[in-house]
C-alpha cells in the first residue's frame, strides 16, 4: 500500500504544482499581455472592456482547474488527516487553499460575470473595482497557501 500512496503523493504534488503554475502564468503573463493589446497589435483594436472579457474567460477556465484541485486537496488531505498523518501547518494551508479557491470560483467570479453582463459602465464603477481588487487579493492568498501546501507535502515526502 505504501508504494501506491507514494505514487498518489507524486501525482498530487504534480497537480498542486501545475495549478500553482497555471495561476501564476495567468496573473504574470496572460493578464499583462491581454490588457496591453495595443503594444502587440500596434493599435487600439480592443477596448479595455473587451480585454476584460477575454481575461475573465481565462480565469473562468482556470477556475475549473482550481475546483478540481480543491476536490483532490480535500480528499488527499482528508485521508491523511484520518490516518493521523497530520500537522497544523499542512491542515491550515489546506483549509485556506480550499476556502480561498472556493471564494475565487464561486463568489468573486459570478459577481464579476454579472457585472460584465450589465455592461461596460458597470465595470467602471467603484463596486466592480472593489470586487475585482478583492478577487485579486483572494487569488494571491490562494497562491501562497497552495505554495505552503506544496512545500509541506514535499518536505514530508522527502523524509
Amino acid at each position: 500500500m505504501k508504494k501506491y500512496f507514494r505514487i498518489t503523493t507524486m501525482a498530487y504534488l504534480i497537480l498542486l504544482a501545475g495549478t500553482l503554475g497555471a495561476g501564476l502564468y495567468a496573473g504574470i503573463v496572460v493578464a499583462p499581455v491581454t490588457f496591453h493589446t495595443e503594444m502587440w497589435l500596434g493599435s487600439d483594436i480592443l477596448s479595455h472592456f473587451q480585454e476584460g472579457l477575454i481575461m475573465t474567460e481565462n480565469f473562468v477556465r482556470l477556475s475549473y482547474l482550481v475546483d478540481f484541485t480543491l476536490i483532490v486537496i480535500f480528499l488527499y488531505e482528508g485521508y491523511k488527516y484520518k490516518m493521523f498523518e497530520r500537522d497544523s501547518i499542512t491542515t491550515l494551508a489546506a483549509l485556506i487553499t480550499i476556502a480561498s479557491g472556493l471564494f475565487f470560483g464561486h463568489y468573486y467570479m459570478p459577481d464579476i460575470l454579472t457585472m460584465q453582463l450589465a455592461g461596460e459602465a458597470m465595470t467602471q464603477s467603484d463596486k466592480f473595482a472593489a470586487v475585482h481588487q478583492a478577487s485579486e487579493i483572494d487569488f494571491k492568498v490562494f497562491t501562497v497557501a497552495l505554495l505552503v501546501l506544496i512545500v509541506q507535502n514535499m518536505r514530508k515526502a522527502c523524509r
